[in-house]
């Protein structure tokens, strides 16, 4: 039997990747949403999530699509209420108030399942099998696009607890600590802030490897033209450039054919998937390697301003 779900945000994110799955999926049954501006044709629509506990009980998942900063209040009465709990990355706007949500979500007997889509590009399993047993010399991630496509006047996310370029950055790092065969620390970032916001508009970060390699990053949400979601990476066996935001895989100039597996059906799909497996195991996922990173940032980067940001 589908588990009957719940979206709290029917925002864009919700809109292009979580309805069109949820619709497709056998596992769940979307059957009600709370959104101030929105909701889904013949599907149950409430205001706020509070109305919509109370008015559909048999409601067993809730999945939260909504701003960082606003999403801890949701994400308490979702687990306090007694149901499984999935939420967009990044899962909240501190560690702290993550921490204390897997601490509830184990109280409570709750599955709560911290999401990162662009693990579940095509091609990062192959890339994390081909790192594994080779020496690694050098990392450099590119990660460029435009805001004004990918979030047209979004102002949250240009306020703090928004993250600004770390937005769509932080995808890049949930890839980099999923193929990277060891821990990294950050060593040092350089944060571009717009004098009118309060979020970087780009960063250059700096990592240290225990094991040696050269590792870096750049982010840049100014990008004219296509996006560049690039990882190049240098080892004792060749060089790979995993290309897409992990979709393709290229390795010494020729391309690898990613892996038949859940990761083909698409990011989204392969999470719901996962969150079925979850409940079906009872367990909790929540891996916050990708936000510690970001959070790292903030606090070791050198604040340089730059010109104001306009729509």
């Amino acid at each position: 039997m589908a588990h009957k779900i719940a979206i709290v945000g029917v925002g864009k994110i919700a809109r292009d990747q979580h309805i069109p799955t949820l619709a497709a999926s056998d596992d769940f049954e979307l059957v009600a949403t709370a959104s101030r501006n929105a909701g889904v044709e013949g599907v149950d629509r409430f205001e706020d999530l509070g109305s919509l506990l109370k008015a559909r009980p048999d409601v067993t998942c809730v999945s939260l699509c909504t701003p960082p900063h606003v999403r801890y209040d949701d994400a308490r009465m979702a687990l306090e209420a007694g149901k499984h709990l999935m939420i967009e990355k990044p899962p909240g706007a501190t560690l702290s108030e993550v921490h204390d949500l897997e601490a509830l979500a184990a109280d409570q007997g709750r599955v709560f399942y911290a999401t990162w889509h662009s693990r579940h590009a095509a091609s990062v399993s192959a890339a994390k099998a081909w790192l594994a047993d080779r020496r690694i010399h050098s990392l450099e991630v590119r990660w460029k696009e435009d805001v004004r496509f990918w979030h047209p006047g979004q102002d949250w996310i240009w306020e703090a607890g928004g993250l600004g370029v770390f937005d769509p950055g932080i995808n890049a790092l949930s890839v980099l600590t999923e193929i990277f065969p060891r821990g990294l620390f950050l060593r040092g970032a350089d944060l571009h802030f717009p004098e009118n916001r309060d979020t970087p508009v780009a960063a250059d970060l700096t990592f240290c490897d225990p094991g040696g390699a050269r590792v870096s990053a750049q982010f840049d949400w100014l990008k004219d033209g296509p996006p560049e979601w690039d990882m190049h990476i240098e080892t004792d066996r060749g060089y790979a450039l995993l290309s897409e935001g992990g979709a393709r895989l290229t390795i010494d100039g020729v391309e690898v054919d990613a892996h038949r597996g859940p990761e083909l059906q698409g990011e989204y799909p392969a999470l719901y998937a996962r969150f079925a497996e979850l409940l079906a195991t009872g367990q909790r996922d929540v891996d916050l390697s990708p936000m510690r990173h970001v959070a790292d940032a903030f606090t070791l980067g050198r604040r340089k301003v730059v010109a104001p940001f306009h729509w």
